[in-house]
Protein backbone atom coordinates (compact mmCIF):
# COMPACT_ATOMS: atom_id res chain seq x y z
CA UNK A 1 0.00 0.00 0.00
CA UNK A 2 1.76 3.29 -0.75
CA UNK A 3 1.87 6.18 1.76
CA UNK A 4 2.96 9.70 2.27
CA UNK A 5 5.94 8.77 4.24
CA UNK A 6 6.78 12.70 4.56
CA UNK A 7 5.26 14.17 8.03
CA UNK A 8 7.51 16.39 9.03
CA UNK A 9 4.80 18.93 8.98
CA UNK A 10 2.29 17.04 10.42
CA UNK A 11 -0.58 19.23 12.46
CA UNK A 12 0.44 22.41 10.91
CA UNK A 13 -1.55 24.85 8.28
CA UNK A 14 -1.46 24.31 4.42
CA UNK A 15 1.25 26.13 3.37
CA UNK A 16 1.92 28.11 -0.32
CA UNK A 17 4.79 26.89 -2.08
CA UNK A 18 6.19 27.29 -5.76
CA UNK A 19 6.41 24.45 -7.80
CA UNK A 20 9.47 24.69 -10.00
CA UNK A 21 10.52 22.67 -12.85
CA UNK A 22 12.58 19.45 -11.15
CA UNK A 23 16.11 19.18 -10.92
CA UNK A 24 16.21 14.95 -11.34
CA UNK A 25 16.14 13.62 -14.21
CA UNK A 26 12.99 11.20 -15.22
CA UNK A 27 10.58 13.31 -12.66
CA UNK A 28 8.28 15.52 -14.98
CA UNK A 29 8.09 19.24 -14.95
CA UNK A 30 5.40 21.13 -12.54
CA UNK A 31 3.91 24.54 -14.34
CA UNK A 32 1.05 25.56 -12.71
CA UNK A 33 2.13 28.14 -9.83
CA UNK A 34 0.94 27.34 -6.18
CA UNK A 35 0.80 24.05 -4.70
CA UNK A 36 -1.39 23.87 -1.33
CA UNK A 37 0.72 21.50 0.67
CA UNK A 38 -1.19 19.69 3.74
CA UNK A 39 0.39 16.97 5.10
CA UNK A 40 -1.76 13.86 7.22
CA UNK A 41 -0.87 10.99 8.02
CA UNK A 42 -4.73 9.73 8.52
CA UNK A 43 -6.66 9.58 5.38
CA UNK A 44 -9.64 9.58 7.40
CA UNK A 45 -9.37 12.78 8.61
CA UNK A 46 -11.31 15.60 7.87
CA UNK A 47 -10.29 17.76 4.89
CA UNK A 48 -9.69 21.08 4.45
CA UNK A 49 -12.12 23.46 2.91
CA UNK A 50 -10.16 25.68 0.98
CA UNK A 51 -12.03 29.15 -0.23
CA UNK A 52 -15.05 26.19 -1.27
CA UNK A 53 -18.26 25.11 -1.06
CA UNK A 54 -19.98 24.88 2.49
CA UNK A 55 -22.27 22.63 3.31
CA UNK A 56 -21.77 20.64 -0.16
CA UNK A 57 -18.53 20.06 0.05
CA UNK A 58 -18.53 18.76 3.68
CA UNK A 59 -21.36 16.38 2.62
CA UNK A 60 -19.72 14.89 -0.35
CA UNK A 61 -16.40 14.90 0.80
CA UNK A 62 -17.17 12.94 3.87
CA UNK A 63 -19.61 10.75 1.79
CA UNK A 64 -17.21 9.41 -0.48
CA UNK A 65 -14.45 8.57 2.69
CA UNK A 66 -15.40 4.85 3.11
CA UNK A 67 -15.68 2.08 0.50
CA UNK A 68 -18.09 3.12 -1.75
CA UNK A 69 -16.25 2.58 -5.06
CA UNK A 70 -15.55 -1.42 -3.93
CA UNK A 71 -18.95 -2.60 -5.51
CA UNK A 72 -18.52 -0.53 -8.45
CA UNK A 73 -15.04 -2.02 -9.12
CA UNK A 74 -16.31 -5.60 -8.15
CA UNK A 75 -18.83 -5.01 -10.97
CA UNK A 76 -16.47 -4.51 -13.60
CA UNK A 77 -14.18 -7.44 -12.52
CA UNK A 78 -17.43 -9.79 -12.67
CA UNK A 79 -18.02 -8.57 -16.15
CA UNK A 80 -14.82 -8.66 -17.65
CA UNK A 81 -14.55 -11.90 -15.98
CA UNK A 82 -17.77 -13.21 -17.57
CA UNK A 83 -17.14 -11.95 -21.07
CA UNK A 84 -13.45 -13.15 -22.46
CA UNK A 85 -11.49 -11.17 -19.91
CA UNK A 86 -11.80 -7.70 -21.15
CA UNK A 87 -14.01 -4.88 -21.67
CA UNK A 88 -12.32 -3.19 -24.59
CA UNK A 89 -15.22 -1.56 -27.24
CA UNK A 90 -16.70 -2.41 -28.99
CA UNK A 91 -17.27 -5.89 -27.19
CA UNK A 92 -19.94 -7.94 -24.79
CA UNK A 93 -17.82 -6.91 -21.83
CA UNK A 94 -18.02 -3.22 -22.59
CA UNK A 95 -21.91 -3.15 -23.81
CA UNK A 96 -22.15 -4.81 -20.37
CA UNK A 97 -20.21 -2.01 -18.74
CA UNK A 98 -22.33 0.39 -20.34
CA UNK A 99 -25.55 -1.36 -18.83
CA UNK A 100 -24.25 -1.25 -15.53
CA UNK A 101 -23.51 2.60 -15.71
CA UNK A 102 -27.07 3.32 -16.81
CA UNK A 103 -28.09 1.88 -14.37
CA UNK A 104 -26.27 3.02 -11.08
CA UNK A 105 -26.75 6.32 -12.78
CA UNK A 106 -30.39 6.23 -13.74
CA UNK A 107 -31.07 4.57 -9.88
CA UNK A 108 -29.42 8.07 -8.34
CA UNK A 109 -31.71 9.79 -10.10
CA UNK A 110 -30.24 11.48 -13.51
CA UNK A 111 -30.83 12.21 -16.45
CA UNK A 112 -28.92 9.51 -18.33
CA UNK A 113 -28.75 9.34 -22.23
CA UNK A 114 -25.81 7.35 -24.45
CA UNK A 115 -24.82 8.85 -27.22
CA UNK A 116 -23.15 7.02 -30.11
CA UNK A 117 -20.15 7.57 -31.91
CA UNK A 118 -18.43 5.67 -35.17
CA UNK A 119 -16.68 2.64 -34.33
CA UNK A 120 -12.89 2.58 -36.00
CA UNK A 121 -13.24 0.15 -39.41
CA UNK A 122 -11.06 -2.10 -37.49
CA UNK A 123 -13.20 -2.64 -35.00
CA UNK A 124 -16.90 -3.08 -36.24
CA UNK A 125 -18.40 -6.15 -35.69
CA UNK A 126 -20.65 -7.48 -38.29
CA UNK A 127 -23.28 -4.90 -38.78
CA UNK A 128 -22.53 -2.40 -37.11
CA UNK A 129 -20.55 0.87 -37.20
CA UNK A 130 -21.46 2.97 -34.03
CA UNK A 131 -20.82 2.45 -30.45
CA UNK A 132 -22.56 3.92 -27.17
CA UNK A 133 -21.23 5.77 -24.01
CA UNK A 134 -22.69 7.36 -21.32
CA UNK A 135 -23.69 10.92 -20.24
CA UNK A 136 -25.52 11.79 -17.15
CA UNK A 137 -26.67 15.17 -16.35
CA UNK A 138 -28.10 16.32 -12.52
CA UNK A 139 -31.42 17.63 -12.81
CA UNK A 140 -30.53 20.74 -11.36
CA UNK A 141 -28.52 23.78 -11.31
CA UNK A 142 -27.62 25.66 -14.25
CA UNK A 143 -27.94 23.86 -17.63
CA UNK A 144 -26.23 26.64 -19.49
CA UNK A 145 -23.00 26.65 -16.86
CA UNK A 146 -21.78 23.22 -16.41
CA UNK A 147 -19.40 20.85 -14.96
CA UNK A 148 -18.27 18.17 -16.74
CA UNK A 149 -16.49 15.17 -15.15
CA UNK A 150 -15.25 12.25 -17.13
CA UNK A 151 -13.70 8.96 -17.61
CA UNK A 152 -13.06 6.23 -20.01
CA UNK A 153 -15.19 3.28 -20.02
CA UNK A 154 -13.66 0.82 -21.51
CA UNK A 155 -10.40 -2.16 -21.41
CA UNK A 156 -7.58 -2.36 -23.68
CA UNK A 157 -8.61 -6.29 -24.84
CA UNK A 158 -5.68 -7.76 -23.23
CA UNK A 159 -7.13 -7.23 -19.84
CA UNK A 160 -10.06 -6.28 -17.98
CA UNK A 161 -8.32 -2.95 -16.89
CA UNK A 162 -9.59 -2.56 -13.50
CA UNK A 163 -7.32 0.24 -12.75
CA UNK A 164 -7.11 1.71 -16.32
CA UNK A 165 -9.87 2.47 -16.53
CA UNK A 166 -12.62 1.10 -13.53
CA UNK A 167 -10.91 2.89 -11.01
CA UNK A 168 -11.34 6.08 -12.85
CA UNK A 169 -15.29 5.07 -13.81
CA UNK A 170 -15.70 3.81 -10.02
CA UNK A 171 -14.61 7.24 -8.77
CA UNK A 172 -17.19 9.27 -10.97
CA UNK A 173 -20.04 6.58 -10.19
CA UNK A 174 -19.28 7.01 -6.14
CA UNK A 175 -19.35 10.98 -6.69
CA UNK A 176 -22.34 10.74 -8.58
CA UNK A 177 -24.46 8.60 -6.25
CA UNK A 178 -23.45 11.01 -3.09
CA UNK A 179 -24.07 14.21 -4.98
CA UNK A 180 -27.35 12.60 -6.29
CA UNK A 181 -29.86 13.67 -9.62
CA UNK A 182 -31.01 16.55 -7.87
CA UNK A 183 -28.78 18.35 -5.53
CA UNK A 184 -28.67 21.90 -4.38
CA UNK A 185 -26.32 23.15 -6.47
CA UNK A 186 -25.72 26.50 -8.70
CA UNK A 187 -24.31 24.63 -11.57
CA UNK A 188 -25.45 21.40 -13.21
CA UNK A 189 -23.00 18.74 -13.21
CA UNK A 190 -22.56 16.17 -16.04
CA UNK A 191 -20.71 12.59 -15.81
CA UNK A 192 -19.34 11.56 -19.01
CA UNK A 193 -17.88 7.53 -19.05
CA UNK A 194 -16.33 7.72 -22.76
CA UNK A 195 -16.11 4.80 -25.39
CA UNK A 196 -12.94 3.57 -27.50
CA UNK A 197 -10.06 5.73 -25.35
CA UNK A 198 -7.94 2.79 -25.91
CA UNK A 199 -8.36 3.23 -29.57
CA UNK A 200 -7.09 6.79 -30.04
CA UNK A 201 -9.92 8.58 -27.84
CA UNK A 202 -12.79 7.57 -30.83
CA UNK A 203 -15.28 8.45 -28.21
CA UNK A 204 -14.72 11.61 -26.67
CA UNK A 205 -13.07 13.22 -29.95
CA UNK A 206 -16.37 12.61 -31.36
CA UNK A 207 -18.69 13.93 -28.39
CA UNK A 208 -16.25 17.16 -28.57
CA UNK A 209 -16.28 17.92 -32.22
CA UNK A 210 -20.29 17.25 -31.99
CA UNK A 211 -20.89 20.22 -29.19
CA UNK A 212 -22.44 23.48 -30.18
CA UNK A 213 -20.91 26.41 -29.43
CA UNK A 214 -23.28 26.94 -27.24
CA UNK A 215 -22.73 23.63 -25.65
CA UNK A 216 -19.46 24.45 -25.55
CA UNK A 217 -19.69 27.85 -23.91
CA UNK A 218 -21.56 26.65 -21.35
CA UNK A 219 -19.03 23.89 -19.75
CA UNK A 220 -16.97 25.86 -17.20
CA UNK A 221 -14.68 23.12 -17.07
CA UNK A 222 -13.77 19.60 -17.51
CA UNK A 223 -11.92 17.09 -15.47
CA UNK A 224 -10.66 14.08 -16.65
CA UNK A 225 -9.98 11.14 -14.51
CA UNK A 226 -7.96 7.84 -15.44
CA UNK A 227 -6.17 5.23 -13.62
CA UNK A 228 -6.36 6.20 -9.69
CA UNK A 229 -5.70 3.19 -7.95
CA UNK A 230 -1.95 2.35 -9.77
CA UNK A 231 -0.34 -0.03 -7.06
CA UNK A 232 3.01 1.96 -6.73
CA UNK A 233 0.83 4.95 -6.98
CA UNK A 234 2.01 8.81 -7.60
CA UNK A 235 -0.34 11.66 -7.36
CA UNK A 236 -0.11 13.59 -10.54
CA UNK A 237 -2.57 16.34 -11.13
CA UNK A 238 -2.10 17.31 -15.56
CA UNK A 239 -2.41 20.76 -16.97
CA UNK A 240 -1.18 24.25 -15.79
CA UNK A 241 -0.44 27.83 -16.86
CA UNK A 242 2.03 27.89 -19.22
CA UNK A 243 2.46 29.10 -22.78
CA UNK A 244 1.60 26.27 -24.84
CA UNK A 245 -1.95 25.32 -24.79
CA UNK A 246 -1.61 21.71 -26.16
CA UNK A 247 0.38 20.91 -22.92
CA UNK A 248 -0.83 23.26 -20.14
CA UNK A 249 -4.80 23.85 -21.66
CA UNK A 250 -6.62 26.73 -22.67
CA UNK A 251 -6.69 29.80 -20.54
CA UNK A 252 -8.65 28.75 -17.34
CA UNK A 253 -7.00 25.80 -16.48
CA UNK A 254 -4.26 26.66 -14.52
CA UNK A 255 -7.16 27.39 -11.98
CA UNK A 256 -8.77 23.90 -12.45
CA UNK A 257 -5.29 22.20 -11.92
CA UNK A 258 -4.72 24.58 -8.63
CA UNK A 259 -8.38 23.10 -7.20
CA UNK A 260 -7.20 19.78 -7.43
CA UNK A 261 -4.10 20.42 -5.55
CA UNK A 262 -5.97 22.15 -3.01
CA UNK A 263 -8.35 18.94 -2.88
CA UNK A 264 -5.60 16.50 -3.02
CA UNK A 265 -3.48 18.64 -0.28
CA UNK A 266 -6.67 17.79 1.93
CA UNK A 267 -7.08 14.36 1.39
CA UNK A 268 -3.31 14.52 2.78
CA UNK A 269 -1.14 13.68 -0.45
CA UNK A 270 1.69 16.54 -2.06
CA UNK A 271 0.24 16.64 -5.54
CA UNK A 272 2.86 16.71 -9.04
CA UNK A 273 1.57 18.65 -11.64
CA UNK A 274 3.12 17.50 -15.50
CA UNK A 275 1.78 18.77 -18.63
CA UNK A 276 -0.74 17.14 -20.95
CA UNK A 277 -0.60 14.92 -23.69
CA UNK A 278 -2.73 13.06 -26.18
CA UNK A 279 -2.92 9.80 -23.89
CA UNK A 280 -5.81 10.39 -22.83
CA UNK A 281 -9.43 11.78 -22.82
CA UNK A 282 -8.84 15.74 -21.87
CA UNK A 283 -7.22 16.09 -25.18
CA UNK A 284 -10.37 16.94 -27.53
CA UNK A 285 -12.20 19.17 -24.57
CA UNK A 286 -8.02 21.32 -24.61
CA UNK A 287 -8.52 21.00 -28.40
CA UNK A 288 -12.06 22.73 -27.81
CA UNK A 289 -11.01 25.35 -25.56
CA UNK A 290 -12.65 24.31 -22.54
CA UNK A 291 -10.55 24.75 -19.57
CA UNK A 292 -9.21 21.57 -18.54
CA UNK A 293 -7.13 19.40 -16.27
CA UNK A 294 -6.90 15.55 -14.99
CA UNK A 295 -5.77 13.50 -12.49
CA UNK A 296 -3.33 10.14 -12.74
CA UNK A 297 -1.57 7.65 -10.66
CA UNK A 298 0.86 6.96 -12.90
CA UNK A 299 1.47 4.04 -15.19
CA UNK A 300 4.79 3.00 -17.07
CA UNK A 301 7.35 5.34 -15.40
CA UNK A 302 9.62 4.09 -13.20
CA UNK A 303 9.10 5.85 -9.48
CA UNK A 304 12.04 8.33 -8.91
CA UNK A 305 13.97 8.35 -5.19
CA UNK A 306 12.15 11.50 -4.66
CA UNK A 307 9.21 10.30 -5.92
CA UNK A 308 9.19 7.60 -3.57
CA UNK A 309 10.48 9.61 -0.65
CA UNK A 310 7.33 12.05 -1.21
CA UNK A 311 4.70 9.50 -1.80
CA UNK A 312 6.19 6.25 -0.31
CA UNK A 313 6.18 2.66 -2.92
CA UNK A 314 9.61 1.49 -4.24
CA UNK A 315 11.40 3.55 -6.32
CA UNK A 316 12.88 1.94 -9.75
CA UNK A 317 9.61 0.12 -10.05
CA UNK A 318 6.88 0.97 -12.63
CA UNK A 319 3.89 2.72 -10.85
CA UNK A 320 1.83 0.26 -12.25
CA UNK A 321 3.22 -2.79 -13.54
CA UNK A 322 0.24 -4.40 -14.30
CA UNK A 323 -0.58 -1.96 -17.08
CA UNK A 324 -2.71 -3.10 -20.28
CA UNK A 325 -2.05 -6.41 -19.18
CA UNK A 326 -4.23 -8.91 -17.63
CA UNK A 327 -2.87 -8.65 -14.26
CA UNK A 328 -4.64 -5.44 -14.18
CA UNK A 329 -7.42 -7.01 -11.73
CA UNK A 330 -9.19 -5.97 -8.84
CA UNK A 331 -6.27 -7.77 -6.01
CA UNK A 332 -3.87 -5.26 -7.60
CA UNK A 333 -5.72 -1.84 -6.60
CA UNK A 334 -4.33 0.83 -4.14
CA UNK A 335 -7.64 1.06 -2.52
CA UNK A 336 -6.44 3.85 -0.44
CA UNK A 337 -4.23 5.65 -2.88
CA UNK A 338 -8.13 5.56 -4.94
CA UNK A 339 -9.94 6.85 -1.44
CA UNK A 340 -8.07 10.10 -1.73
CA UNK A 341 -7.92 10.97 -5.15
CA UNK A 342 -12.20 10.02 -5.20
CA UNK A 343 -12.06 12.42 -2.35
CA UNK A 344 -10.21 15.19 -3.78
CA UNK A 345 -12.35 15.00 -6.93
CA UNK A 346 -15.80 15.18 -5.04
CA UNK A 347 -14.03 18.14 -3.71
CA UNK A 348 -13.44 19.50 -6.87
CA UNK A 349 -16.75 18.74 -8.26
CA UNK A 350 -18.46 19.96 -4.89
CA UNK A 351 -16.28 23.57 -5.69
CA UNK A 352 -17.14 23.76 -9.41
CA UNK A 353 -20.91 22.95 -8.60
CA UNK A 354 -21.42 26.00 -6.30
CA UNK A 355 -18.99 28.48 -8.13
CA UNK A 356 -20.85 31.84 -8.78
CA UNK A 357 -18.32 32.88 -11.34
CA UNK A 358 -17.70 31.83 -14.97
CA UNK A 359 -15.54 29.99 -17.22
CA UNK A 360 -12.09 30.14 -14.77
CA UNK A 361 -9.76 32.71 -17.08
CA UNK A 362 -6.17 32.96 -16.98
CA UNK A 363 -4.95 34.61 -13.67
CA UNK A 364 -8.52 34.52 -12.51
CA UNK A 365 -9.34 33.16 -8.76
CA UNK A 366 -12.31 30.83 -8.91
CA UNK A 367 -14.74 29.91 -5.84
Amino acid sequence: MTENNDRSDEGQAPRVVLALPPSETGDSPARVVLEVVHRSGDVDTEPVDAKSDGTLHQQLVAGTAGAGTSPHLAALQRIADENGGNRASPSPGYDASVEYVVEVLTAAGYDVSTPTYPLPKRRRREGEKWCRQVVAQTRTGDPDRVVLIGAHLDSVRKGPGINDNGSGVSALLEIATQLGGSPLVRNAVRFGFWGSEEDDLKGSIHYAKTLTRRDRDAILAYVNVDMVASPNAGYFVLGGEGKSRKKFGPPGSGQVVLVLVEQLAAAGVVARTVPLDDESDYAPFVEAGIPTAGVMAGDTLKKTEKQAQRWGGKAGVKFDPNYHTPRDRLEALDRIVMQRFTRALAGTVAHFAMSPDGRPSSGSSIG
